[in-house]
């Protein structure tokens, strides 16, 4: 990672911050009050190779990059930090996944460990594991996280979980004291913490052991063939079950920060009580809600419900899934398609926001925890719903036509001078293309929409060509104030009377764009043009819109 640029105006407000990265890092520093910092504190993500990075695994290395960038911060960057991103590559591939182009190829490498599967995809990965790997690597990569990779494999074939394997066998004993309570009858009868790798198959065996000797270093069980078989604990000839393998790993690393979702939560205490048996300190722990489908239910990669990463950066910018990954961590989230503009429009206003903040706000900004203490400086003229909007009404496919909307809009803004808005005006036709235009649908007004559209209509053209959006806005709630239909008199207008009701906005949607809801009308008009929405208005009255 960059060196952290500190002032004591960030330093103070970071003391003060009650933002949850900061709230977990001060837990890591609490940790070591009175103790000796050690050479680096170890902050660890986990990964399980049987697929292709996913939403998830972002979410995961973003949320603790983020506490790490905080600890820097309270730490004044003098305590030296690494992610040690940890793929689980010797777990025994338990089922072909449904996106291999050969399944039937891998039927016989069933519950071998994943890298020594042969790898589907072609190429030069040595296994399936192999690729994933490098998947994996190249996905992280991609967004710039500072990390540092780990293989399962390569750390029990190459000895450095071999000490803390030994001490396993040694107080075997007690972590099956610890697993036994948590197993139904059946499985206790054969349960083992010790997983063999089958000399003769080369599968990850489930068996019970017949003995454990400590003294040795060994297990002893019967391989598949019913051959009474020794083998070392060390060396990757066997690999532990993946609750106690949480355990030893961060006794054997050091580990002091690992977050995981909320379906781990209740194994946190086994996790936690085998590394003290295996003689490390359980890390802090941050446990985070999972994400759910638009139906509410859990998002499974089995089921493919949900989004996946492509699918949202098809759309929106990498920053504006880290906001949505930044926000209420512990509060169970919806994650579709229609969450995406209002996260792009919601990570822009935070960054507009930050330059006007002071510092205890800013690091409560959302944006400061995204870039690492320093968001760039963006001005953003029109928003991500303005241009979906403006797409829709306009009907266009590609980003020369917006531009001409957005340049008359406003003098002097281009694609060249506003980048990052031309790459919005990229996402917003996309968008609009796969999910918007396909579930639009007109309605005709009735008798008493159609004189308010006539009456809009007339209004719009008292207006000067160039009216801003609060100019439009005005005229339109000017008209609304005067049609009973849409009359709220539970509030009251600035000039006094009755104020306007949402209604009539959803009519102007329905009527006029096709959809249900959409941003402030008067900002959408004025970019869109007042003679071309009268236009967009003389063909609703004449029946050219609705469906």
């Amino acid at each position: 990672m960059n060196p952290v640029t500190l002032s004591p105006e960030i330093i103070g407000a970071a003391a003060e911050s009650n933002a949850w990265p900061f709230e977990e890092a001060r837990k890591i520093i609490a940790r070591y009050e009175g103790r000796d910092w050690p050479e680096a504190v170890l902050f660890e993500t986990g990964y399980g190779p049987s697929g292709l990075p996913h939403i998830g695994t972002f979410g995961e290395v973003a949320r603790t990059t983020m506490v790490r960038h905080a600890f820097r911060v309270l730490t004044e960057d003098k305590v030296p930090t690494r992610l040690l991103c940890f793929s689980d590559d010797m777990d025994g591939m338990r089922k072909i996944p449904d996106n291999v182009p050969d399944r039937a190829a891998l039927e016989p490498y069933l519950h071998q460990p994943l890298t020594t599967v042969p790898n589907p995809f072609g190429g030069n990965y040595e296994s399936f594991g192999h690729h994933n790997n490098a998947m994996l690597r190249r996905f992280l990569d991609t967004f710039g996280f500072d990390y540092e990779f780990a293989s399962a494999t390569e750390y029990y074939k190459s000895g450095r979980f071999d000490e803390v394997l030994l001490r396993a066998a040694a107080r075997y004993d007690d972590i099956m004291a610890v697993m036994l309570p948590t197993l139904g009858p059946e499985r206790q009868a054969t349960y083992s913490p010790f997983l063999p790798i089958s000399p003769t198959t080369g599968r990850v065996l489930y068996v019970p052991m017949k003995n454990v000797d400590a003294a040795a270093g060994t297990v002893t069980f019967d391989d598949e063939d019913g051959t009474e078989t020794t083998l070392p604990v060390t060396g990757g000839a066997v690999k532990l079950q993946w609750k106690p393998d949480f355990g030893m790993r961060w006794a054997a690393l050091g580990v002091d920060f690992e977050m995981f979702g909320k379906d781990h939560q209740t194994n946190a205490v086994i996790y936690d009580r085998i590394c003290e048996i295996l003689g490390g300190r359980a890390p802090e722990h941050f446990v985070y809600e999972l994400f759910l489908d638009e139906n509410g239910q859990k998002i499974s990669k089995s089921k493919g419900n949900g989004l996946t990463i492509d699918e949202w950066l098809t759309y929106a910018p990498t920053e504006s899934l880290a906001l949505y990954m930044f926000q209420r961590p512990r509060q169970a989230k919806k994650l579709y398609f229609d969450v995406i503009p209002r996260a792009v429009d919601e990570y822009y206003t935070f960054l507009s926001a930050f330059s006007r903040q002071e510092w205890k706000e800013r690091l409560g900004n959302p944006v400061w925890h995204i870039h690492d203490g320093e968001p760039p400086a963006i001005a953003l003229p029109v928003s991500f719903a303005l241009l979906l909007n403006l797409v829709s009404a306009s009907n266009a496919h590609d980003n020369t036509v917006l531009w001409g909307f957005i340049s008359r809009h406003a003098p002097g803004v281009t694609a060249e001078s506003h980048p990052e808005l031309d790459r919005l005006v990229g996402y917003a036709i996309r968008y609009f293309d796969d999910f918007v235009k396909p579930t639009k649908t007109f309605r005709a007004p009735d008798e008493t929409e159609a004189a308010a559209l006539a009456a809009l209509s007339e209004k719009l053209g008292s207006l000067s060509a160039g009216a801003d959006g609060e100019a439009v806005q005005n005229a339109v709630l000017d008209v609304a104030r005067g049609i009973e239909r849409y009359q709220d008199h539970k509030r009251q207008s600035p000039g006094g009377g009755p104020g306007v009701s949402g209604a009539f906005f959803q009519m102007l949607y329905q009527v006029l764009i096709g959809q249900e809801r959409g941003p402030r009308f008067g900002s959408f008009a004025a970019l869109y043009g007042i003679a071309e929405t009268r236009a967009l208005i003389a063909k609703a009255l004449a029946g050219e819109l609705a469906d």
